[in-house]
């Protein structure tokens, strides 16, 4: 696993071992990265259900200015640690050992939320209406789940903007902020 491109491209990360680890393929990072590239320039990200942080990462290696990276994983934590200073972004960073819902009650506005929890756990049902209330207006979430998953169209303000297939068992769901709301 790698980073694709920006200040930190080529460099190596590490990532945990473990039948219950899915990293994310450069295929989908690539996709995610080319749907929200022009949202990032000076965007303060968040990569909830971080694992490895190779997301936020790449978030800011291609110009945000901060990530918040939250995994409930004290092992993910660890690496996310070693990655964010092995790439340069410890100052630019904040890896907290936190339930993703907790994090969210007492968190303050982000602009991009990159959401990649676990398979078949309800989690993105349990989060996304706390993201919808930490959200910018100009905000962007991006959510990696299971292909057969059904998404809402609307999450309070958020509203389904797009979604994308990765072969039969991955998809990507983006939210935006919708008008006048």
């Amino acid at each position: 696993m790698r980073v694709i491109t920006g200040t930190a491209r080529g460099k190596r990360l590490k990532t945990l071992e473990g039948s219950e680890v899915r990293p994310t393929t450069d295929k989908v990072k690539e996709a995610i990265f080319s749907i929200i590239q022009f949202d990032l320039a000076g965007a303060r990200v968040v990569d909830l259900f971080a694992g490895s942080g190779q997301l936020g990462i790449e978030a800011l290696s291609r110009g945000a200015k901060s990530c918040c990276f939250i995994d409930r994983s004290r092992q993910a934590i660890n690496i996310i640690k070693e990655n964010v200073e092995s790439c340069g972004f410890s100052r630019s960073s904040a890896v907290l050992n936190a339930d993703a819902a907790d994090y969210l009650r007492s968190c303050t506005e982000f602009d991009v939320a990159l959401l990649d929890p676990p398979y078949s756990k309800g989690l993105l049902g349990e989060v996304l209406p706390l993201v919808e209330q930490k959200i910018s207006p100009i905000g962007i979430v991006v959510c990696e789940h299971e292909a057969e998953l059904d998404m809402p169209e609307r999450v309070g303000k958020l509203i389904k903007k797009k979604e994308y297939r990765y072969g039969k068992t991955v998809a990507l769901t983006t939210y935006t902020v919708g008008e006048g709301e």
